[in-house]
């Protein structure tokens, strides 16, 4: 199975490179082929191993990549869609549910596996949107999960006969859910950064950061607050402290590290979403396929369109309650708001929650409709997915203004950062006691770097032209200095040992001429 879902990486990667589909989508196909093979078909994973060992890696990783500065900007609509949209959604699905035939319990334990969007599907499928967008959706798939989360744990209690159903019970599980949550991430989120601060060693700074997120979720879920809750808080304060901390040789470990374990992690949970659909599908005895598709059919339109209502409802109420000129310049207008109503994509955690339903209730009868409801919420998952092939049509439709704000951003950083470095030169020389030649040789860097700046890539400059000719030099030679380090290995006059060394520092002057981007 391992190997499978190493291939089908490969595959669907070049796949989706070739064509306009998203990896994602092609996974999941990848996991409803995998369901014809029998002994394959076995390879389910437990719902805790979801919840415990994916969760917490995935959201950590998008929490510590995301825009804290975006988050507080738009702290009201992510509250709102995090908590009120994902209420109506759960209540609408339930609603829909139970006229099509399931009891109230059911139908709310569906409801509220349904009603969070997935953190890894947005940051998957959503990433090359502007980053207002994509920082709101990230933040409501990171912090709904809590919710909806609260909710469930309610509906299958209610349902199995262990919770008693009132209002102020409802409110407190969310109260103690949210509070002991954000309390939870913060302590670990303070107690890593002691330790790390005090490391000096990047492999071991680089494993302390890989506790972290499990930490923070097992201390929440230790007190039955939310696990979800607490390992975003403590990814989002880590993306805030790190900076100071933690130095390039460890951000050379971790970044590539998290990058690719991530990728591999989420592409395992949309084979899994196939492969669990199929599952569904064939261990579906209670009711007939013909009813049953048209069940997934209803409640994916319900889903879908709560979204789409909330979407072109909510801002016009937030217009008439607060008409500050401040927040009519953050007003978005309805056209583009279609890109939100489209991302509305499901994963993760709606299929962890609904293959966690219990087998049997409390009093040993089995749980009601556990097999129509697996099966309606992995075909929901799919059709949520599948939106993600109208994306870029929508995208095109909705006209988005081209986000240039990182690349300005960046720019103005780059200036910034380069002059504090010329008006420091000097005296830090005069501390260190450089020689005058050094000196001037890091002042001729820092001019050209500023030079390259101020041409911007603009083409026919020759200062860009010159820059182009002493890289592309500088990596043919580099090139060279490989075949000759090649020919002294095989030659047998240095060890392996020798050329990998030699060779690490050779990678690292070409990632320099490259300019290489770090994944995010």
């Amino acid at each position: 199975m391992v190997v499978l879902l190493g291939v089908a990486l490969v595959a669907c990667g070049a796949l989706a490179r070739r064509y306009p589909i998203a990896p994602a989508i092609l996974l999941v196909g990848v996991g409803l082929l995998v369901g014809f093979v029998p002994h394959l078909r076995q390879a389910q994973l437990p719902p805790e191993a979801v919840l415990l060992v994916f969760l917490p890696a995935l959201l950590y990783w998008e929490s510590l990549t995301t825009s804290l500065r975006e988050i507080r900007n738009n702290l009201r609509i992510v509250v709102l869609t995090s908590t009120a949209l994902v209420a109506v959604t759960a209540a609408a699905v339930a609603a829909a549910a139970h006229g099509l035939g399931l009891a109230w319990g059911p139908a709310w334990v569906l409801g509220a596996a349904l009603a969070p969007t997935d953190a890894t599907a947005v940051g998957v499928l959503a990433r090359d949107l502007p980053r207002r967008t994509v920082t709101v959706l990230r933040a409501e798939s990171l912090v709904n999960d809590g919710t909806a989360l609260v909710i469930y744990g309610l509906a299958v209690g209610v349902t199995v006969g262990e919770e008693d159903l009132t209002g102020w019970h409802v409110t407190w599980l969310l109260v103690w859910a949210y509070g002991a949550g954000v309390l939870a991430g913060a302590l670990i989120g303070l107690v890593s950064w002691q330790l790390r601060r005090r490391m000096d060693d990047p492999m071991l700074e680089s494993i302390a950061m890989l506790v972290t997120p499990f930490a923070a979720f097992l201390l929440a879920d230790a007190v039955h607050a939310s696990g979800v809750l607490a390992v975003v808080v403590c990814g989002l304060f880590m993306s805030q402290v790190t900076p100071r901390i933690t130095g390039a040789v460890t951000r050379q470990i971790v970044i590539p590290f998290w990058a690719l374990s991530t990728t591999v992690l989420s592409s395992a949970l949309f084979v899994l979403v196939g492969i669990s659909a199929q599952t569904a599908f064939r261990g579906l005895d209670s009711t007939t396929t013909l009813r049953a598709l048209v069940d997934v059919l209803v409640v994916a339109a319900v889903v879908i369109g709560v979204r789409w209502a909330w979407t072109y409802t909510t801002p016009y109420v937030i217009r008439l309650l607060d008409r500050r000129p401040a927040q009519r310049l953050r007003r978005v207008p309805a056209r583009q708001r279609t890109v939100s109503a489209v991302a509305g994509f499901r994963g993760a955690v709606s299929l962890a929650a609904v293959l966690a339903v219990p087998h049997t209730l409390d009093s040993g009868a089995p749980f009601p409709d556990r097999d129509l409801i697996v099966l309606i919420a992995c075909g929901v998952i799919v059709l949520t997915l599948l939106q993600a092939l109208l994306l870029p049509s929508v995208v095109r439709f909705a006209r988005l203004p081209v986000d240039t704000s990182v690349a300005e951003e960046l720019h103005f950083a780059d200036e910034y950062t380069l002059d504090a470095a010329v008006e420091a030169l000097d005296t830090t020389a005069r501390e260190l006691g450089s020689g005058t030649m050094v000196v001037e040789r890091v002042r001729h860097e820092l001019d050209k770097q500023r030079k390259l700046l101020a041409a911007d890539g603009a083409e026919g400059d020759p200062v860009i032209q010159h820059d182009d000719q002493y890289r592309s030099l500088s990596l043919a030679l580099l090139a060279r200095r490989r075949e000759a380090l090649l020919e002294l290995r095989d030659q047998q006059r240095i060890d392996d040992i020798v050329l990998r060394q030699v060779q690490a520092r050779l990678d690292q002057e070409e990632v320099r001429f490259l300019r290489a981007n770090l994944p995010e």
